[in-house]
């Protein structure tokens, strides 16, 4: 919270002095409203002059409007402050979201990051902008109402001031608590936002499965203990105002009781309490605000920390300086690479079982490696530490002889074109989903397609390039969504293609054109392809088979079929 104060309202300083000057006028104007009433009723009334009743009927007209008009502007500025305050730290977060290692994704959860970006956010620009409006004028009506009301009669603010300080406590005492208490709560929220993006994306293999009423218990378990840690959270809280008014309506019966008898005894006069019981009114809403401010910025303090916990993270993808580029003829290297989901970059064999183990392999540019093995033998792991998603434990990776621990990110993922398992189609239209945002003109874009063998079906369809594709690309069949990412990762030509399990939807007559089209038009290009299926990769130059993270077997498809157990075993079930 201390950085959003002292980083992000900076730029804003000048702009919230010049509000709270202008809500402090208008405030001041708002008090000074039953001083006037009480003293045309104790001194003006009486006399009969009804020059100065119209008189002074126009000075509280001038500050009513005084009123209106300096607090609707401070509210506007304070509603601009908070509204570019928060712009900038969900610019920040959003950014430093998109950077974040895959570890550091992994270890927040995205849904954690999604309930940072959306409701995290909102808390604290609620906070902002209700302490600009409330934190400013709450305490002045507080602490101005009891200076005015000691002109009046100052025995009778000994009454009010006299429950100021249980009511400060109450306030004090149960906001402090009810933080971490929010703070359990937005980490539930998390759990409840991942719970409905897996349900949303997958309603249709839930409703296929007949699944609906299973998802429904689930959703209901976890909706409950949101429900229970908000309303825990909220009775914590809802203490306040209760205790507030009670203590506040106390002090007005006091404040009545004791301005009878002083009326009655002559030591003051109607006007007076009259004026008095409004301030006593005033105070009395004052009091109830700060109370409710005190709720938003507890919410608004957990989410700050919350939001600052991912801003301030530490780079774990740091760059490290070798003092020598290593010479060799391989484009591609991989040295004696071992690696672990589980404990990222501290490997420890007693704690965690590598995902891989001691993988060495070399290729020159324009290669092709095909990478094979059953589900979960690490395929796509190759990929992810080659474009340093992930960092090592052990070994050294190498391009054109340089560690990529030693490129910048930008610089490294530059030279990729990749389609990975499960990729994404965006709403937008066919072209846009093509170029994603890079400076690639259209005569690229139609190439790419042309490439990926999707040319007929973009074309047919009723816009052509600019058809617009729905969410995740629910109108597009498997096979048209894998080649519209397929032309995508080619659009820019790049140096280094990775095609992971990219082909699993496309039949074999369209596999074989595809593979033709990479050896015509993108023989300069180091290729990874990924595969289940042999077909897809036993023309590489290269076949590496995975098996429990290690290197069952290296070479090409006839010596594979000579040597390799597994490979074997993989042609003859599929061939």
């Amino acid at each position: 919270m201390k950085k959003v104060l002292s980083v992000y309202l900076k730029p804003y300083y000048g702009r919230m002095l010049i509000g709270f000057i202008i809500k402090f006028a208008g405030t001041i104007m708002d008090l000074c409203l039953p001083w006037i009433l009480a003293y045309m009723i104790d001194t003006v009334i009486p006399q009969s002059e009804k020059n100065r009743i119209y008189i002074w009927g126009l000075v509280m007209l001038v500050c009513s409007i005084l009123a209106l008009t300096f607090n609707v502007l401070a509210n506007r500025m304070a509603s601009k402050v908070a509204r570019d305050t928060t712009e900038a730290i969900r610019h920040d977060l959003f950014a430093k979201t998109m950077w974040l290692s895959n570890a550091r994704t992994d270890e927040v959860t995205k849904p954690s990051l999604i309930s940072r970006l959306t409701t995290d956010t909102y808390n604290v620009h609620q906070m902002l902008g209700r302490v600009q409006r409330l934190g400013v004028r709450a305490p002045i009506l507080v602490i101005g109402g009891i200076l005015v009301t000691l002109t009046l009669d100052p025995v009778l603010t000994l009454v009010l001031v006299s429950v100021m300080p249980v009511t400060t406590f109450v306030t004090y005492y149960f906001s402090k608590k009810s933080i971490p208490m929010y703070h359990a709560l937005q980490k539930a929220v998390d759990q409840f936002v991942r719970l409905l993006r897996e349900d949303i994306a997958g309603i249709r293999v839930i409703k296929a499965l007949s699944k609906t009423d299973y998802e429904k218990k689930k959703y209901d378990a976890l909706n409950q203990e949101v429900v229970t840690l908000e309303k825990k959270a909220d009775v914590t809280m809802a203490i306040v105002n209760p205790a507030t008014n009670l203590f506040l309506n106390l002090g007005i019966v006091f404040v009545v009781l004791a301005g009878a008898y002083r009326v009655h005894q002559g030591y003051s006069e109607v006007g007076k309490i009259l004026a008095f019981l409004t301030y006593f009114t005033i105070i009395l809403n004052a009091m109830i605000n700060i109370s409710k401010m005190f709720v938003i910025i507890s919410k608004a303090v957990a989410s700050a920390n919350r939001i600052m916990e991912i801003i301030d993270v530490s780079d774990d993808m740091v760059l490290k300086r070798y003092e020598k580029t290593k010479k060799d003829e391989a484009y591609i290297r991989f040295e004696h690479v071992t690696f672990s989901y589980k404990t990222g970059a501290h490997v420890s064999g007693k704690e965690a079982e590598p995902n891989l183990t001691d993988i060495s392999f070399s290729l020159k540019k324009g290669e092709t490696l095909g990478i094979i093995g059953a589900t979960g033998a690490g395929k796509s792991t190759v990929a992810a530490l080659l474009m340093r998603f992930y960092d090592v434990a052990e070994g050294d990776i190498y391009i054109e002889g340089e560690n990529i621990c030693a490129m910048p990110a930008g610089r490294l993922r530059e030279r990729f074109g990749v389609v990975f398992q499960n990729d994404t189609i965006f709403e937008d239209s066919i072209a846009e989903n093509v170029r994603m945002g890079r400076t690639l003109s259209e005569e690229a874009v139609r190439e790419a397609v042309t490439h990926a063998k999707a040319k007929e079906f973009v074309e047919e369809a009723g816009r052509g390039y600019d058809n617009l594709m729905n969410v995740r690309g629910a109108n597009l069949s498997g096979g048209q969504k894998q080649r519209i990412l397929i032309a995508r990762a080619l659009a820019a030509h790049p140096d280094i293609l990775i095609l992971d399990d990219s082909s699993s939807a496309l039949d074999y007559r369209t596999d074989a054109s595809l593979r033709h089209e990479l050896a015509a038009h993108f023989a300069d290009t180091t290729k990874l392809i990924i595969a289940q299926r042999i077909s897809s990769i036993m023309h590489s130059d290269h076949i590496m088979v995975l098996e429990d993270g290690k290197i069952a077997g290296y070479g090409t498809h006839e010596e594979l079929l000579e040597h390799c157990e597994i490979y074997r075993e993989i042609r003859d079930s599929q061939m």
